[in-house]
């Protein structure tokens, strides 16, 4: 089976987020050390590590464009990455070993990118 393109789209709810404290210097390191192992694991799946989303943008249709996304929504994206897997159970365990981003609140949406 060959590899295919997936886009991991990384989704919050939109409500009050948790506070937390900001990690300590030893914390950080530790993350930064699960991250870059979760890294080197899916070198071969890891196409383009994306990253975080500004807030804003533009939604664009075919009368024009308007500042967005929108308020009303109960959740928004705010980071993206894509990844080569064989299946999309692959892709999704791919993302769900990535050290941060699935936590309480948050999920990740895994899509195939078609080709034309």
């Amino acid at each position: 089976m060959s590899k295919r393109n997936y886009l991991c789209l990384q989704r919050s709810e939109t409500g009050q987020p948790e506070r937390r404290e900001a990690p300590s210097p030893a914390e950080m390191d530790k993350m930064y050390a699960q991250f870059n192992a979760w890294r080197e694991t899916f070198s071969d799946n890891i196409v383009d590590l994306g990253g975080r989303l500004n807030g804003k943008g533009k939604i664009v249709t075919s009368k024009g464009e308007i500042d967005g996304p929108f308020v009303e929504l109960k959740e928004v994206i705010g980071g993206y990455m894509v990844v080569s897997a064989e299946s999309v159970e692959e892709a999704a365990e791919i993302a769900r070993q990535c050290p941060g981003v699935v936590r309480p609140g948050s999920s990740v949406e895994v899509r195939e990118i078609m080709s034309p």
